[in-house]
């Protein structure tokens, strides 16, 4: 008996209906063909994962069964090896062709992919990948990267057509395990709502009304939550691809209404490919220093102070707000990301591998390409970018100079206002017994001197700067990474 004839689509990080390639060239083939998710143990149990991201994926496939139903189409989840699942799939099929796009992930899920590849060559599975917003595969600098970038973003969105199908006879012998399809399924109300659907809702809200802001509330930690775009999620796990936002947002500058704030976000989606560009190209960004010369900078493990990071007692109003808030919700803006992890490097002196897979874990919107090359930024890592250590007291003042957010996020000091809301460690002790705290008991003091521990950073860093080769290792980092508008001018003999 002869097997049944048909081609597979592969879903990663792009679960959604439109603008998808790989859905448009299976469609194209007038053969049936097979959508499938995997979720694959060594995958999900990495430490940079949660159950936060896996339901966010559970319910973002569930949304695009409700669409493709009428087509007698619906994306099956498998749950165990890659490898295992397509070698049962291509022998229980005459599978010609697979369609996928390329992920920019880890470590992992390159072997995964090799591995994936090399059954296909087997099997004489042609397997099809596709470029994703612009990254481009193989490319050993970044010379001339921005033009090709806004060529593919200028490109005719896919406006995904399906046709109805018999429905594939398959026996699933990789079924998700009762324990852990109960827990994704139940999706948490503190969390943005998954699915191509709602990413279509927080576009349109932003496009028509919450654009405005956009400029002027980016940094502020509570008004940000309404005026920025909120699209990281849906962008991050491809409800959305940025092709889609970034072509919006065109059209609606032609109106010549909220000109800066639209200008900010496109330079923002374009930064968004910018750093997943970088991954794509080293992905040792996740866990190596990728300027060598930070090697020898040599930092002593604090589990304390970490797990008063962790736990958001660090003493510092603004940084512990945030922490609180990104557990809560998987959400803070830019500056407010990039404040905590400069709190935890530089202040705290703690090596930045001790805190990247945490805030992996709580980020809803994780992006492997974005997280590890920013992460290392504002670690100071890279040698080629400038080092920012931000002051959470001014950030507190300056962004939430009412104490709007703190107060959200620590009841503990509610009842404060002004400078003590911002520094309730310089309070009087008559003070707190009149305002009803104990600062030390009811909310902790700080772990570090902020003027000490800005001090030795900078010193720390000053002597790695100066040892042998520093700059010849930064030159050959900026060569790799660097963003370069044009290519360099070819050296005439």
């Amino acid at each position: 008996m002869s097997l049944q004839k048909i081609n597979i689509v592969w879903l990663k990080r792009d679960l959604r209906t439109i603008d998808h390639e790989p859905l448009h060239q299976a469609e194209l083939q007038n053969v049936p063909y097979l959508s499938i998710y995997i979720f694959d143990p060594k995958i999900i149990n990495h430490p940079d994962t949660s159950d936060r991201h896996l339901s966010f994926i559970y319910h973002s496939i569930e949304d695009i069964n409700k669409k493709l139903s009428k087509f007698n189409k619906e994306v099956q989840i498998f749950y165990g090896d890659s490898k295992d699942i397509f070698g049962q799939l291509f022998s229980s099929f005459k599978v010609n062709n697979l369609f996928s796009y390329q992920e920019s992930g880890i470590n992992i899920s390159w072997e995964r992919d090799k591995e994936v590849k090399e059954i296909c060559c087997k099997k004489s599975v042609d397997w099809h990948e596709f470029q994703r917003d612009g990254i481009i595969r193989g490319i050993k600098n970044r010379d001339g990267w921005n033009k090709n970038w806004h060529i593919e973003m200028h490109k005719k969105i896919i406006e995904n057509k399906f046709s109805k199908q018999e429905k594939i006879q398959l026996n699933n012998y990789f079924k998700m395990p009762k324990p852990f399809e109960k827990k994704i399924k139940t999706a948490n109300n503190s969390f943005q709502p998954a699915g191509e659907k709602n990413a279509w809702k927080y576009l349109r809200s932003f496009l028509n009304k919450r654009v405005s802001n956009y400029a002027f509330d980016i940094s502020k930690p509570l008004k940000s939550r309404n005026s920025c775009s909120r699209l990281s999620p849906y962008l991050s796990w491809g409800n959305l691809n940025i092709r889609i936002v970034y072509q919006h947002l065109l059209e609606l500058k032609k109106k010549k209404q909220n000109l800066r704030s639209i200008n900010a976000i496109l330079s923002r989606l374009h930064w968004h490919c910018h750093f997943i560009q970088k991954f794509e190209v080293d992905c040792t960004y996740e866990n190596q220093n990728i300027n060598k010369g930070f090697d020898s900078l040599v930092r002593t493990k604090n589990d304390k102070f970490i797990k008063a990071w962790e736990n958001g007692m660090t003493g510092y109003p603004l940084i512990d707000a945030n922490i609180r808030a990104v557990k809560e919700t998987g959400w803070i803006n830019f500056r407010m990301r990039a404040m905590i992890v400069s709190f935890f490097v530089h202040n705290l002196d703690q090596d930045w591998k001790k805190g990247v897979y945490f805030l992996s874990r709580q980020f809803l919107d994780y992006e492997p390409g974005i997280h590890y090359p920013q992460f290392q930024m504002q670690a100071g890592t890279t040698g080629i970018n400038t080092i920012r250590i931000y002051n959470p007291v001014k950030n507190s003042k300056e962004h939430d100079s009412n104490g709007e957010f703190i107060k959200k996020w620590i009841p503990e000091l509610n009842m404060l206002s002004g400078k003590d809301l911002h520094e309730p460690w310089l309070m009087p002790e008559l003070l707190q017994i009149e305002k009803g705290i104990k600062i030390g008991n009811t909310y902790p003091r700080p772990i570090i001197d902020l003027k000490n521990s800005v001090s030795h950073a900078r010193n720390e860093f000053k002597k790695v700067r100066s040892t042998p080769n520093f700059r010849e290792i930064s030159n050959e980092v900026f060569k790799k990474h660097g963003s370069r508008k044009k290519s360099p001018k070819k050296q005439t003999s």
